[in-house]
Formats: C-alpha cells, sequence, structure tokens
C-alpha cells in the first residue's frame, strides 16, 4: 500500500492538515503514529482507512477488507451491543461465529446483551475493536486503541495485532501510552507541521525512554470506583482497583 503526495483540508479556505505526505507500507506492516495533539492524526488515519478523500494525492492498492476503530466509539445507538455486531458482521457478509470469537478474545462475553448507551466508555471502545475486527481486514486502522482498555484486554491486543501481521495484513495506529513499543520490527511515524516522517525504530536494548511513572493512591466508594477507573484509564493512567475492608466504630 502507498500513501501518495497525500494533502488535506477540511474545505478550500481552511489550512492545510496534511501536506504532501507520502510512505511506502508492505505486507505484515505495523506502524505507529505519533505527533503532538492536534496535528492531523486521527485525519491521517482516517484518510488511511478510505473514510476521508485526499485533497490531493491519493492512497494506492489499499487492502480491499478494511477494519477500523475510532478513537471515541459512537455508542449512542439504540441496539444491545450483540444485535449491533450482528448488524456489522451482516454488513462485512461474514458469519456470526466472529462475533463469540471476538466477545471472547476481548472479553465482552458479558456485553453482549447490553444495551450501547449504557456501556462505560471502556467497554464501547471494546465493542468498537470487535466491529473492526469482524472480517479479518487486511488493513486495521487503530485511533488510540489502548485507551480505556482492563489490563487483560490490553495485553490481549498485541497478541491479535502481532496475527494480523503474521498473515500479511497491515496495521496502522495511534498510541500515545506506547504499549506497542515492544513489538518486534515496528515502524513509527510522525505527523508534526503538515508534514509526515518516518522516524528511527526504537532500540529494544536501551528501551522506550518514557519517564518514571508518579503513583498515587486515591480512596472512593466502591459504587464509584469502575467509572472513576474507567475514567482515568481513558486519559492513559495505568488503574489498580483494591477493595479495603472498612470497620465501624461506635461512638
Amino acid at each position: 500500500m502507498r500513501i501518495a503526495s497525500l494533502s488535506f483540508r477540511y474545505g478550500r479556505r481552511a489550512p492545510w492538515i496534511l501536506s504532501d505526505a507520502g510512505l511506502v507500507l508492505d505486507a505484515g506492516d505495523v506502524v505507529e503514529v505519533t505527533g503532538p495533539n492536534g496535528t492531523g492524526k486521527s485525519t491521517l488515519l482516517r484518510l488511511v482507512a478510505g473514510l476521508l478523500r485526499p485533497t490531493r494525492g491519493s492512497v494506492e492498492d489499499r487492502p480491499r477488507v478494511v477494519g477500523y476503530a475510532p478513537e471515541r466509539f459512537p455508542a449512542d445507538q439504540p441496539f444491545t451491543v450483540a444485535a449491533y455486531l450482528r448488524h456489522m458482521a451482516a454488513v462485512r457478509r461474514v458469519g456470526t461465529e466472529s462475533i463469540g470469537r471476538w466477545s471472547e478474545r476481548l472479553g465482552m462475553d458479558h456485553l453482549l446483551g447490553q444495551r450501547l448507551p449504557d456501556l462505560s466508555k471502556g467497554s464501547a471502545h471494546k465493542v468498537g475493536l470487535a466491529q473492526a475486527l469482524l472480517a479479518e481486514p487486511g488493513l486495521l486502522v487503530l485511533d488510540e486503541p489502548f485507551a480505556g482498555l482492563d489490563a487483560a484486554t490490553r495485553a490481549e491486543l498485541p497478541r491479535i495485532i502481532g496475527e494480523i501481521s503474521a498473515r500479511g495484513g497491515i496495521v496502522v495506529m495511534s498510541d500515545h501510552q506506547g504499549d506497542l513499543r515492544s513489538f518486534p520490527g515496528l515502524r513509527r511515524c510522525e505527523v508534526r507541521d503538515r508534514a509526515l516522517r518516518e522516524l528511527d525504530p526504537i532500540d529494544p536494548i536501551e528501551g522506550t525512554g518514557e519517564p518514571a511513572l508518579t503513583v498515587l493512591e486515591v480512596a472512593v466508594a466502591a459504587s464509584k470506583a469502575q467509572d472513576l477507573a474507567d475514567r482515568l484509564r481513558a486519559e492513559g493512567c495505568t488503574v489498580n482497583i483494591t477493595a479495603r475492608a472498612t470497620r465501624e466504630v461506635a461512638g
């Protein structure tokens, strides 16, 4: 697949978001797109997925089957999770058995009977990933796929990406949390000042160069703990929930 002299802006008088971007992607490539907030990473991903039409240039030889998961899954739809995924499976002409397979791997079997508007952000994000994976995409485009996920799913997602890469699929994703930095052969590109440039690979011996972690302990009511954890994970934090026994003292 080839990104050829790609330029984009939202309207004739709008500023350019991307200008003359170019990149060649080979079968099996896994590409992480980085860059400051507001520089056009999500716009680039939507162009790569075919959801936006370039103002100039083109995306050539895009695989026939494309899966796309946005950073914010639109959960304001009057369906249960199962009904939504059945609809998406029908649209993509795949059997409903794929729903069970991806629901199990993403740890969301218990969500199938719930309504989309009732889901937490992290749970809705899992639904977005599942619908992107239903048809075994040759191109998988993920916008911040690790945001809001529980620890088990965060560990499973790199394995899924590795399987897609191993069968010749291409994965392009943004990931400001750096969960995929240790992925073998990861290519890294940066969007900055309307340009797209490829970065040097990370040295696996030197590591990611990430700063030391700051650990905070917060006490909240048990009824509010999961909602707070989902919101913190969506902001890129690692959260562990620990239940503590309380003792009442009579006065």
